[in-house]
């Protein structure tokens, strides 16, 4: 590798100005683009209830189950006895000692293939390792999720050279930590606006930009980073991925974030100022790095809704002990309504959650299926209903809920973390993917067998004669299909019949009322197509709307299949059939509701109400308040260049 020269010049690369369209465009670039395997998750949106997809429920290889039960042993005991939660909550920083341990234990590399050094561990058992060192302390999930999920190990696995493999991922299964670096200061969820650079330069590629938000990067030796190549002669360019060692000349970590919750997480501000990579580790070619990184995600993303499981299944502990010895007016404290149903909802949620997340995590283990959708819809649904089951649990605790567990222990109560659990569960609406993109990435899908056909007829950049062809191949398309949206087996009676065996609560009814509501969905959505055409992408509402009715329909279903498959296995079935009865029962609830949001809602006077704000109509309403956010900028300055800063990063060894 040559030798980091500062002479070499990368400023006349111009930061990318880019329009709604071309923004969108690079993200419709980096879709995967078929469909070449069933999606259940695709199908309901369509208004096709395939529960042959998902039942009987798939269950993985006994050696698989055998070696994955054995580590989660392993890792249990060094939870109880290595792991001192409280202590990385007071010092902010996990011990370099436990850090370590993880690393003997082999728990960096739980993704990773066995000849690589690795554990090999099935997703559905990296999950419930996860969910586990998630409990003892949630950042410490995010530490092995960052490195494993979306760090160096996924994408070389996926897209990695064999020299590649070979060369980084015996290090990453047992001593190197690795981290993700996308977001900058000013590019979040718009990857079209990526400023990091990377210019080719003989047999190497030089780095210059800054990055925001670099989980595990304070403490990584391996990076993953996206930068933009410039297109050139004889070079495709556009957003590309590198694996980069974390201490080579020119890097440096600016800054260790501190936040709400995940305390001990080491993120931080990466600076590259000249670095120089060889084109040798470059993976995948050059603008194949954003669909690296999203294909990467489809899967990766089933490690947070894990750690929801994880966080619900304590919440449900926790709230069933405190509320038996809590008395007030004569009773235990549960046996009032207005709690039993918080101990209800936290406990049929929690069922629901481990049903999404186990059924999705055997599909990916299985790969007859393509889970994108169902992936997407697991962290969207995880991330919001772990943090309802978190504050419902504060509330349950009262005042205790809202007291920290240092204070509890210190007047004698035992140390409840309720308050810690719902900071730390705070984040993960916004890690990989908002609940706001979320959204859009799932409606995206959702809606694209309707734009494979008739995508042109709105598109204001076709051709008269494109849009008479795209016109004729919708025509075809919906002839077939609106049809059999009028009728399907939810209006049987019979239908589903061995989910109401003898003794058991009914779960066929709820297994109807999915078929049936799946292709009302589907009808809804045809219609807002029909309706807003062109301007169906910007009513993000309503699109939030059908895709929470898409995720609560997937959750009821696995709900289902699941307490039947615990009930063939006799394991707990009459339990899991009521816990699943009732947790359908709340859906539908909120089924209905979001359906009537639909249409009735304030969507329009809520954008009257914004533009007014942004125009400062409104800005009387401000007065008399005390700001205490100061002068400084919005967005720090990220003007590449080289570092006034000291170098915070910390190497663990």
């Amino acid at each position: 590798m040559s030798a980091p020269s500062d002479s070499f010049d990368t400023a006349q690369v111009p930061e990318p100005k880019v329009s709604e369209r071309e923004a969108r465009q690079v993200a419709e670039a980096a879709r995967e683009q078929g469909w070449r395997k069933p999606s259940f998750a695709k199908e309901l949106f369509l208004g096709r209830f395939r529960l042959d997809l998902i039942h009987p429920h798939p269950a993985p290889p006994a050696e698989d189950v055998r070696r994955g039960e054995a580590f989660l042993a392993t890792l249990r005991e060094f939870c109880e006895t290595r792991i001192d939660g409280a202590q990385i909550e007071r010092e902010a920083r996990i011990p370099d000692e436990v850090v370590d341990g993880l690393k003997e234990l082999g728990a960096f590399g739980m993704k990773i293939d066995r000849k690589y050094g690795g554990l090999g561990l099935t997703q559905v058992y990296y999950n419930k390792a996860l969910a586990l060192v998630g409990m003892a302390n949630a950042s410490i999930g995010a530490l092995l999720s960052a490195h494993q999920s979306i760090g160096v190990p996924q994408p070389l696995k996926m897209f990695g050279t064999q020299e590649q493999k070979d060369a980084f991922l015996p290090r990453l299964a047992r001593t190197d930590i690795s981290a993700f670096l996308l977001t900058e200061p000013d590019v979040g969820s718009d990857p079209a606006r990526l400023a990091t650079t990377a210019v080719r330069d003989g047999d190497d590629y030089v780095l210059d930009g800054v990055k925001l938000w670099t989980t595990n990067g304070v403490v990584a030796d391996l990076l993953v980073v996206m930068a933009r190549v410039p297109k050139s002669e004889g070079h495709k360019g556009g957003i590309t991925a590198f694996v980069v060692e974390a201490d080579s000349p020119g890097i440096t970590v600016e800054n260790r974030n501190a936040f709400m919750g995940l305390r001990g997480l080491e993120n931080g501000v990466t600076r590259f100022h000249q670095v120089r990579v060889p084109a040798a580790n470059r993976i995948g070619p050059e603008g194949a790095g954003l669909k690296i990184a999203l294909t990467t995600l489809n899967t990766g993303r089933l490690s947070l809704p894990a750690m929801c499981v994880g966080a619900g299944k304590w919440c449900l502990k926790i709230a069933r002990e405190w509320t038996a010895a809590r008395e007030q007016w004569g009773k235990p404290v549960a046996h009032h309504e207005a709690v039993g149903e918080k101990i209800s909802f936290i406990a049929a949620t929690t069922f629901a959650l481990e049903a999404v997340v186990d059924l999705a995590s055997q599909m990916a283990d299985e790969d007859r299926n393509d889970i994108r959708i169902e992936a997407a819809l697991a962290k969207l649904y995880g991330s919001e209903m772990g943090w309802l089951m978190a504050d419902e649990l504060v509330q349950i605790r009262g005042g205790r809920g809202f007291e920290t567990a240092d204070s509890l222990a210190a007047r004698g109560e035992r140390a409840v973390p309720a308050e810690q659990v719902l900071r730390d569960m705070r984040i993960n609406r916004i890690f990989e993917g908002s609940t706001e993109i979320m959204h859009l990435l799932i409606a995206r899908e959702a809606v694209d067998a309707h734009l494979a056909v008739a995508g042109d007829i709105i598109d204001p950049e076709k051709t008269l004669s494109d849009k008479a062809k795209a016109g004729a191949q919708a025509g075809a398309f919906y002839a077939r299909w609106l049809p059999k949206l009028v009728a399907g087996a939810g209006q049987l009676p019979n239908s589903y019949a061995e989910f109401h065996p003898k003794g058991h609560l009914d779960l066929s009814a709820h297994l109807r009322y999915v078929e049936r509501t799946s292709r009302k969905l589907a009808r809804s959505t045809f219609y807002a197509m029909s309706r807003w055409q062109g301007r169906m992408e910007t009513k993000q509402g309503f699109l939030g709307r059908i895709v929470d009715i898409g995720a609560e329909l997937f959750a009821m279903s696995a709900a289902c299949v699941r307490a039947e498959m615990l009930r063939t296995q006799g394991e707990h079935g009459r339990e899991a059939y009521q816990l699943a009865d009732v947790f359908c029962r709340q859906s539908r609830i909120r089924v209905e509701e979001l359906f009537t949001r639909l249409w009735s809602n304030t969507d329009d006077v809520d954008r009257k109400v914004v533009n007014g704000v942004l125009a400062g109509t409104y800005t009387w309403l401000e007065e008399g308040v005390i700001d205490l956010s100061g002068d400084g900028p919005w967005i720090a300055d990220a003007t590449p260049g080289p570092s006034e800063r000291d170098n915070v990063r910390r190497p663990i060894r």
